[in-house]
Parts: structure tokens; sequence; C-alpha cells
């Protein structure tokens, strides 16, 4: 997801800080640090109970004004002046206890490190450095240390004014703030010491780890708080890293929070003069034609330098590439030779397989041509034959009528005349019948009497065999 950051400049400075005092409810604005708003009047409209209100000090004096989002983890904006800007200093991260723990007695900021295991849930409501650690993000800084001399340069590294910022972002924010700081809004106020500058961000629904909010939006405004005073905002878009499209205070106070009023009295917005505003803007415009060029240099040198170093790197890879490249045309010239004698191969098969086709079509039709000139023959041999036939049928029918007319007359009259004898033949025949029937019965009656005389003998002569004779005396 892309996030766009606004940058709205109004004329301020940026004072640093070290040491931090959360302001309480009894206590009207940001207590000594009203001082860096233009009458001592703060933005107005900034009213959620997760708001809190931070006079950032060093040293015991106030350095600038911060408003912190314990529910997003990051600073809603900072107030601060411009001064004159010291060396870079080595960046040492500070907390503000009290956001956390109030009752712990420490009324300034102090070295995470120096504080772990002494303030209770340290870390509820405000970013941490671990909170950053392998995120991807660095700690971008509202008010930029480059703005700001020795001593509020080091009151700038705070985790309370701090959000998270790609590193090419946060670059680009810390730029292009001061040139136009510097360049366009310090030069064009009568009074440097009123110029007042209020840096700031919108959170995002995009979060670090879950807990500190990324900006969808991040904004300056500039009040030149003078007798011919005027305000200015100017606006960066993240997706155009070069660009700055500038817009008035009014117009900036839309994109914030319903009721939102960033300066008492519209800081000579309604009777500014247009003179100064066209020659901000012009210096604007020059600083940022001046960034595009710088920027396409510097692409230019990072990309010659890079090409230089990419072709040390690359030769040992491009001379492999060669030689892969050398194989895998030998491979493929290998593969084609191949496959030309396997296509050629396949050919002559194919072809050969075609000819024999083309040749047992043509015997087929031919055989098919000699079947079809034959049907006609075939067929008048069988009407020949079927009349052949024909009349072998009419010779047979008149031959047989021929030979019934050669049967005898006597033998019509023998069969005329077999009635007759076969009724004159019954009598004989009764006769016959009898005389054989008599005779069966005679023929039973003397088997009967044979059969009985048989048994009469064959019983005598068994008694004469086995029982004893008797004498007469017994």
């Amino acid at each position: 997801m892309k996030t766009s950051i606004v940058f709205l400049l109004c004329i301020s400075v940026f004072p640093g800080f070290s040491q931090g005092r959360v302001v309480g409810e009894d206590e009207t604005g940001f207590a000594e640090c009203n001082m860096f708003f233009p009458g001592q009047v703060p933005p107005e409209g900034f009213t959620e109970p997760f708001h809190v209100k931070i006079c950032q000090q060093y040293n015991k004096e106030p350095r600038f004004a911060t408003l912190y989002s314990t529910k997003d983890k990051i600073p809603l904006y900072s107030a601060f002046k411009y001064s004159k800007p010291a060396q870079d200093k080595e960046e040492n991260w500070l907390v503000e206890p009290q956001i956390d723990d109030p009752e712990n007695g420490l009324h300034e900021m102090v070295r995470e490190d120096d504080i772990i295991g002494t303030v209770a849930n340290l870390g509820a409501n405000q970013a941490l450095t671990s909170d950053y650690v392998g995120s991807g993000y660095e700690r971008g800084l509202l008010n930029p240390s480059l703005l700001n001399e020795e001593d509020f340069q080091m009151a700038t590294y705070t985790l309370t004014n701090a959000v998270p910022l790609s590193p090419s972002l946060s670059k680009s924010w810390h730029r292009d703030i001061g040139r136009v700081v510097e360049q366009a809004l310090i030069p064009h106020c009568s009074k440097k010491d009123h110029l007042y500058l209020l840096a700031g961000a919108i959170p995002s629904s995009v979060r670090v780890k879950g807990k500190v909010s990324v900006p969808e939006t991040l904004w300056l405004a500039a009040c030149c708080d003078a007798p011919e005073g005027w305000s200015l905002g100017l606006v960066k878009k993240m997706n155009d890293g070069n660009s700055l499209e500038d817009l008035t205070v009014g117009e900036l106070e839309k994109q914030l929070l319903a009721g939102v009023h960033l300066f008492r009295g519209n800081c000579g917005e309604d009777n500014e003069g247009r003179e100064k505003i066209e020659a901000i803007l012009q210096a604007v415009s020059q600083i940022r034609s001046g960034e595009q060029v710088a920027s396409d240099n510097q692409e230019a040198k990072d990309s010659s330098l890079v090409r230089k170093v990419a072709a040390i790197i690359a030769t040992p890879f491009i001379k492999l590439l060669e030689l892969l490249i050398y194989v895998f045309v030998e491979l493929v010239k290998f593969v084609f030779y191949f496959l030309w004698l396997v296509v050629k191969r396949i050919c002559g098969t194919v072809l050969d397989g075609v000819y024999s086709f083309c040749n047992g079509v043509v015997s087929y039709l031919k055989a098919i041509s000699m079947v079809l000139i034959s049907i006609p023959y075939d067929a008048g041999r069988v009407v020949v034959n079927i009349f052949l036939g024909f009349l072998q049928i009419v010779q047979d029918v008149f031959s047989l009528t021929y030979r019934i007319l050669l049967i005898p007359v006597g033998f019509v009259l023998h069969l005329a005349a077999f009635p007759y004898h076969s009724i004159c033949a019954i009598p004989s025949v009764l006769k016959d019948m009898a005389s054989g029937i008599g005779g069966t019965f005679s023929l039973v009656i003397d088997a009967t009497a044979t059969l009985l005389h048989g048994f009469y003998y064959l019983a005598g002569h068994i008694v004469k065999r086995f029982v004893p004779k008797v004498s007469s005396d017994d």
C-alpha cells in the first residue's frame, strides 16, 4: 500500500531538545513551550483524549513543543523556530518516561537504555527503538536536527519527535525542509525570530509491527508573524519524491481533523502581500528545479558507478553465460541433426507405406473393375441357364406324358378288375381263417395233453426210483 507524504511549510524555526516534560491538564497550552506558537496560542481542534502535549526541553530550557498521539505512537506535530544549524552530532535517542508511567518521578527525556526495567509499562503509549529494528523504516524527525544549533539539535533525537519513514523519504524530507526554510522562507521574513514552523504527520492504518502508525501525510506549515506577515504551505507527495506543491494554510487545515485551526488570526493569510508570496514561490520553484537536476545528476553518477561495479562482477558470469550459450547452441544443433535423421527415416517409411498403399489400391481397383466387367457376362450365363432349365422341364413334362400314354391297356383292365377279384376272394379268405383258427385250437389241446402225459410219466419214474419196493407180505 502506497502512502503519500505532504510537506506544508510555514515560516518557523527548528529548536533542538534532549529533555521533555508532559504538560498537565491544569496548565495552559504547552506551558513554557507556548513561545513556539504565534501569539503563544497553540493550534486548536486537537482534542482527542490520547493527544498528549509535550514541552521538549534540554538543559532545563524549552527547545520545541510536540503534540503526541499515544494511540498511533507518533507525533501529530512539532512546533519550533529556526536556529543557526550546527554540525551534525551523534544520534542519542531518548524517550519520555511520563507518557507510560506518570508516577515515576522523571520529568525529563532520558536515554531508553538507562530506564529499561525502572519505568512501568515502558512502550505502552510511545514508540521504542525496538519497534523500528528490522522494519525497513527509519526514525524520521518532524523537527529536523539539521535546522538546529547544538543544544536544540540534541533535543530533536527523541522518539516523540520521530515517525516511521523509508530511508529515501527520510532523506528527502530533511533535505527539502532545510532548503525551503533557509533559501525561501527565512530571506522573506522581516523578523527572523517571528518565523514559526509546524511540522506534522497524518497517521494511517498501516502499522509497523502492528504498533506504530506509518504516516499517510507529512506536512509543514510556516507563519511569518511580522508587520508584513504571510503564511504558506508546501506539499510533497511520496510517489514523486522530487515534487513540491504549494497550497495555503487554510487548504492544509481541511486535510487535517475537522475544526483544526493552526495559527492565531490566520497569520496574515487575509492580508498577505502577493509580492512576497510570489517571491517565495519563485524561490521554491528554483529549489524544486535544482533538486530535479541534482537528483538526475546523482542518479546518473550512481548509475555509472553501478554499471562499472556490475560490469566487474558480471564479467565471470558473462563468460560462463557465453560458454553455456555455446554448449546450448551445439546441443541445439545436435538435436536438430538428430531430429532431421529421425524425420528423414520417418518420411522414408511413410513414403514406402504410401507407395505400398497406392499399389494395393490400384490392385484392388483392378480386381473390382474385372469383377464389375464380368458381372454382365455372368448375368447372361445365368439367364441362358435359366432358359435352358425351363426347356429341360418342358421336355421332361412331355416325356412323362408320353411314357404315361405308353402304359398297356391290359394293366388298366387288371386295375379295373381288381375290386371284383378282391370281393370274390373274401369267402375263401374267411374259410382259410376258420381252418387256421380250428387248427390252432386243436394244436393247443394236443400240446396240453402231451404236457400232462409227460408230467405223469416223470412222476411215475421218480416214484419207481426212490420209493423202496414193498413185499407182498408187508
